[in-house]
């Protein structure tokens, strides 16, 4: 009897122990009773570059919130706008900030939003990983193949000891935060570009081109790279202050170093955040778990008070 006694207080003592380590062992575990009840259509749209954390929060959103509907479009940062600005979607993801026509629209319609900073990337350039004669441009030279009427068609062009190959040119569309961020680092004026190259607002294709033509250049977010490392070769970028040629990786865009290096953001429609509680509790979800997630698809994370200073500016 007094063995049997001995084993019951034993086993009343370690039952907290064993809750406690079951409860942790899933990091993405809700203490509150929503995950039957929280349901609803959360819309997301803009730029293919904040899209990859976007859909990696969603995926998670989802396991614990089954009856939730996520969904995230790709158009681009200027279509995200398009559409957040006319009340049409709840969240705008964005790879630049919201430019001051946008800001008087969205109050024209009576929209107001947060501006939250959810991440760093990198925009990086890349070539055929079968490309072996270039392995760093100057901003200059991407001005030269960039710039508006550029003639440069041919690698020798840019340099005389490339090849004599025609070069072909893969970017991101006019309506793309990427593309604004770079026309205005290259060439000095925001959406001032050469238009006769291939263009899309889904990196992938961009990808896919890239891979399937060896004497391809391109450019994009830095987390698409890391995702297909075996189809592209990444390119350091000189911007001929004394530094040298930098790479693009964790450390030199967290930096600040790797001259390209730009914020990423998601815009919430504070109307939707007070009156959606799926809305309200995504947003949460995402501040709370962006750091784990944004460094998981390739982007460099904020420091952990600036997401907690994000969950304050929407209270």
């Amino acid at each position: 009897m007094k063995y049997k006694l001995t084993i019951k207080l034993f086993l009343v003592l370690l039952l907290p122990f064993l809750i406690i380590d079951c409860s942790s062992s899933n990091e993405f575990s809700n203490s509150e009773t929503l995950s039957n009840t929280l349901y609803g259509t959360i819309e997301i749209d803009g730029s293919s570059t904040v899209a990859l954390v976007s859909e990696a929060v969603a995926e998670e959103f989802k396991k614990l919130y089954p009856k939730a509907n996520v969904l995230v479009g790709i158009s681009g940062t200027g279509g995200g706008f398009k559409r957040f600005t006319l009340g049409e979607i709840d969240i705008s993801d964005a790879s630049r900030a919201i430019k001051n026509s946008e800001d008087i629209k969205a109050k024209n319609n009576n929209i107001d939003y947060s501006e939250l900073r959810i991440g760093m990337d990198g925009l990086s350039v890349m070539v055929n990983p079968n490309n072996d004669f270039v392995d760093c441009l100057t901003i200059s030279e991407l001005h030269l193949i960039w710039q508006p009427g550029s003639k440069i068609i041919k690698w020798n062009q840019i340099r005389s000891n490339f090849p004599d190959k025609k070069i072909r040119l893969y970017g991101p569309g006019t309506d793309s935060g990427t593309f604004a961020f770079f026309t205005d680092i290259v060439n000095d004026e925001e959406g001032a570009s050469r238009d006769d190259y291939t263009a899309s607002e889904d990196d992938n294709v961009l990808i896919r081109g890239i891979a399937g033509d060896n004497y391809s250049l391109g450019y994009f977010g830095y987390a698409y790279y890391v995702s297909s490392k075996d189809k592209l070769k990444i390119i350091g970028i000189d911007k001929e202050d004394g530094n040298g040629c930098i790479v693009p990786d964790l450390t030199t865009i967290d930096s600040g170093l790797y001259p390209i290096t730009r914020p990423l953001y998601i815009y919430v429609n504070k109307s939707s955040y007070m009156t959606k509680p799926v809305v309200k509790e995504f947003v949460r979800f995402f501040l709370q778990h962006a750091s784990k997630l944004t460094a998981e698809v390739g982007y460099v994370p904020l420091k952990a008070e600036e997401y907690k200073d994000n969950l304050g500016k929407l209270n």
